[in-house]
């Protein structure tokens, strides 16, 4: 996993709870409705402005609430390179690296803003904001998840592994 290609910083503040990752009512409409809808009561413009390549930034207890998988789906559809979070729900996180979406957390988000131009090293632990010159540490993730990640999620991984199996 090597660093991300610049994109946009999306700001958002603690408690971000699965609802609002992935509003229950709808979830019967698809994985395209319900990113559409993703965030859209923290943020109405999110899901039309995200951009492949962009950082979703938060505060604590992201992905908190239910264990809904479709949270981090309906990210990962989006196409964001990753969450950095001061921290994260563990069903949330778990279900992130599942699908093969990056999570870090980092305990100092001091000197990020919504908008900032930014590049993400999951190897390394590093939210670098481009255009201000600053290097924001997270903790990398493990070895062992960044395998299952850069292999698009848990499915595939295994998938990989056992193909590769005498």
């Amino acid at each position: 996993m090597t660093e991300t290609q610049p994109g946009r910083v999306w700001l958002f503040g603690d408690d971000i709870d699965t609802d609002q990752l992935a509003p229950g009512r709808y979830m019967r409409g698809g994985i395209e409705q319900l990113a559409a809808h993703c965030l859209e009561a923290a943020r109405p413009d999110f899901a039309a402005g995200v951009r492949p390549g962009d950082i979703l930034v938060a505060g604590k207890n992201f992905g908190m609430g239910s264990s809904r998988e479709q949270a981090a789906e309906a990210l990962r559809h989006l196409g964001l390179a990753g969450v950095v979070a001061r921290s994260f729900a563990g069903i949330f996180y778990r279900n992130a690296i599942n699908l093969g979406l990056p999570v870090l957390t980092a305990p100092d988000l001091a000197g990020v803003a919504d908008g900032d131009r930014a590049t993400l090293a999951p190897e390394t632990g590093m939210l670098r904001l481009t255009e201000k010159g600053i290097d924001i540490p997270t903790e990398p993730i493990p070895e062992n998840l960044r395998g299952i990640i850069a292999d698009g999620g848990l499915v595939p991984h295994l998938k990989k592994r056992f193909a590769a199996a005498p």
